[in-house]
């Protein structure tokens, strides 16, 4: 019987050398290398961080245990984060379509020719998103003062009494008021470069056509510019959940009406900061990124589906 015996003059082919395709290959993972280990540290380690403390418990007698999903399940079980939120939510239906609806109406007036001082007015509609929120809120809440700031002069100088704008009743308007003044010129300029992209052609067929004013808007240009509507509600919408400069900068002159736990953001930040309970806080701020992240998504969505 024979056997093969393996042929120990087998060469094995040299290395080859690292072809002008590995190089680039490469020579890409260089360029967004830097980003990759800046998003890495700045996004991805922060929430791998909360998720990682929202998974314990830290008590007086007996440290730091792990407690597993408890702290979420304490979270939805919680009255005041269910109320911060249905907050939230009503300031969400209420101030984002009256911003979005004045943004795009000036937006409109811009584009239309037809405004004199057109330059005059966007630079000053823009003005107030230059203006810190702190500063902004703080311009604010001097002037909704009734025994100091502009609403108490006019009340002494009429001899009237207007309502108080920091009362429990008005204070989440007078907050949508804050914010709506802040954005509007930050939504109405995305609006605006949406409209001057949209081909002359299309004014021109609708002038041939004989299409009126109301109808090249409704036709032409708000269809055209469905994606800048739609990142301009999914960028309030964010927005609306992260409600904290304003509530939190009023609350020494509205302290009866806005509590530690107003908004979702304020009430994670009074639980880890003045409650010392940032396992709980963590359960909070995670589950509040999930909720705006699936409205968020899902308003993209419905925005695409209208927009096939």
């Amino acid at each position: 019987m024979t056997t093969l015996q393996p042929s120990a003059a087998v060469s094995r082919p040299p290395a080859r050398p690292p072809s002008k395709r590995d190089r680039r290959s490469w020579t890409g993972w260089g360029f967004i290398g830097p980003f990759a280990v800046v998003f890495a540290f700045v996004f991805l380690a922060p929430i791998v961080y909360s998720i990682y403390l929202s998974v314990f418990r830290t008590q007086l007698i007996g440290g730091t245990t792990f407690v597993g999903l408890d702290n979420y399940q304490q979270a939805l079980h919680d009255d005041q984060f269910w109320a911060s939120l249905g907050r939230v939510s009503l300031f969400l239906a209420v101030q984002v379509p009256i911003m979005l609806g004045i943004a795009l109406l000036i937006a409109l007036a811009l584009d239309s020719g037809r405004l004199y001082g057109k330059d005059f007015f966007r630079i000053a509609i823009f003005l107030p998103y230059a203006v810190p929120a702190v500063v902004a809120t703080l311009m604010w809440g001097f002037m909704y003062g009734t025994r100091f700031g502009l609403v108490g002069d006019i009340n002494e100088a009429f001899g009237v009494t207007l309502p108080d704008p920091l009362s429990t009743d008005l204070v989440l308007a007078s907050i949508g008021n804050i914010v709506t003044w802040e954005f509007v010129g930050y939504n109405m300029l995305i609006f605006y470069s949406a409209l001057r992209v949209i081909p002359n052609s299309l004014y021109e067929a609708a002038e041939i056509d004989g299409a009126g004013q109301i109808r090249v808007i409704t036709a032409i240009k708000l269809p055209a510019i469905r994606g800048a509507l739609v990142i301009a509600t999914i960028f309030s919408i964010i927005g609306s959940f992260q409600l904290f400069n304003e509530p939190n900068i009023l609350r020494p002159l509205a302290r009866n009406a806005i509590t530690t736990d107003y908004t979702p953001n304020f009430f994670t930040y009074s639980l880890s900061f003045n409650g010392q309970q940032h396992n709980y806080s963590a359960a909070v701020a995670i589950i509040m990124g999930l909720i705006t992240m699936v409205i968020a998504y899902a308003v993209q969505l419905r925005g695409m589906r209208k927009g096939a």
